[in-house]
C-alpha cells in the first residue's frame, strides 16, 4: 500500500473564509465521508481547540469528526485515544508545544501507531506546534527575528514522520531565518523548511507541493564551505558560507530525494 501523505502547515491558516489549506486536507482524506481525528495533545486549551477545528472541518462538508483530548501519560487516556484514532484516515495535529506532543505520545504506543498508520496510508497533518513535531528531530525554541547564533537554538526528538528535514513554522511572520540557519549550522545534514502562516506542504513519497498564501523558504547546508559553529561562544552570532536558499509559493515543488525544487516548463 501507498504510504500516506504528510501536511505540514505553517500556522494560523484560514478557518472563515477560503480555508484552502483546510479544504485540501478533507480532500485527501477520502473527501466528506472521510474519518477525521483531531488531536490536541499539543494544547493546554484541548476543548476549545478542538470544537473549532471540529465547526471548521464540518463547515467544510466533511461528516465524520472525532476528537482525541489526549493530554496525559494516563493509560486510560492513552488507550481511549488509541480507540478513537485507529480507523482514522486524517489525524490532525493542533498548534501550541510541540514538546507537549512528544512528551506524551512518545513511547506511549500512540507514537508507533501513528508511524504504522501512516506506512498503510493515513493522512497525517500537523499545524504550528504540530507542523514542527512531524519531522524526526523537531526545533522547540529559539529567538525570533535575530541573527543565528549559536546556543539560542534547542532542539528535540520529533515523531520522526518527516525523515532528514528540519520544520519552523510561523516561519516569515515571526522573522525565524535567523534560528533555522542555526539549527541548519549544528545539522548540515538536515533540509531546513520554513513555512510561512496560511502556507503548507503537501509531502508525498519523495517530493513535496506548496499550497496556500504565503512561501515556504527552504535552507540547503550541504554546500556549506566555512561555519565556526563549534569554534563559537554560546550566544556568538555564526559565521555561515555558501548556504544555499530557495523560496517557494503556491504550486511549486520540491523533489526531497535530489535536494532541489522541480521548475515546470510554464515555469521556466
Amino acid at each position: 500500500m501507498k504510504k500516506g501523505r504528510l501536511v505540514v502547515i505553517g500556522g494560523a491558516e484560514d478557518k472563515n473564509e477560503r480555508c484552502e489549506i483546510l479544504k485540501e486536507v478533507v480532500d485527501l482524506a477520502g473527501g466528506k465521508e472521510s474519518r477525521i481525528v483531531v488531536v490536541t495533545a499539543a494544547t493546554k486549551k484541548p476543548e476549545e481547540v478542538g470544537n473549532t477545528y471540529e465547526k471548521t472541518f464540518k463547515k467544510l462538508g466533511a461528516k465524520n469528526i472525532s476528537i482525541a483530548n489526549v493530554n496525559s501519560r494516563k493509560k486510560d487516556e492513552i488507550e481511549k485515544s488509541k480507540e478513537i484514532l485507529k480507523d482514522a484516515d486524517c489525524i490532525f495535529f493542533t498548534g501550541g508545544d510541540q514538546l507537549r506532543i512528544t512528551s506524551i505520545l512518545g513511547g506511549s504506543g500512540i507514537d508507533k501507531m501513528l508511524q504504522e498508520m501512516h506506512e498503510k496510508g493515513v493522512l497525517i497533518v500537523g499545524t504550528s506546534a504540530g507542523a514542527s513535531a512531524m519531522s524526526q528531530t523537531m526545533i522547540v525554541e529559539g529567538n525570533d527575528d535575530d541573527s543565528p547564533r549559536k546556543c539560542t537554538i534547542k532542539m528535540a526528538p520529533g515523531l520522526g514522520l518527516l525523515k532528514n528535514v528540519l520544520v519552523d513554522q510561523h516561519f516569515a511572520q515571526r522573522g525565524r531565518i535567523g534560528r533555522l540557519l542555526a539549527a541548519i549550522a549544528q545539522n548540515p545534514s538536515y533540509l531546513g523548511v520554513g513555512i510561512d502562516e496560511d502556507t503548507a506542504i503537501v509531502v508525498e513519497e519523495d517530493h513535496f507541493k506548496v499550497i496556500g498564501n504565503n512561501a515556504v523558504t527552504v535552507v540547503d547546508g550541504r554546500w556549506l564551505t566555512y561555519s565556526n559553529v563549534s569554534e563559537s561562544q554560546p550566544n556568538e552570532i555564526l559565521a555561515l558560507t555558501n548556504v544555499l536558499i530557495h523560496i517557494l509559493p503556491s504550486g511549486y515543488r520540491f523533489d526531497l530525494r535530489k535536494w532541489q525544487p522541480v521548475i515546470e516548463e510554464d515555469k521556466a
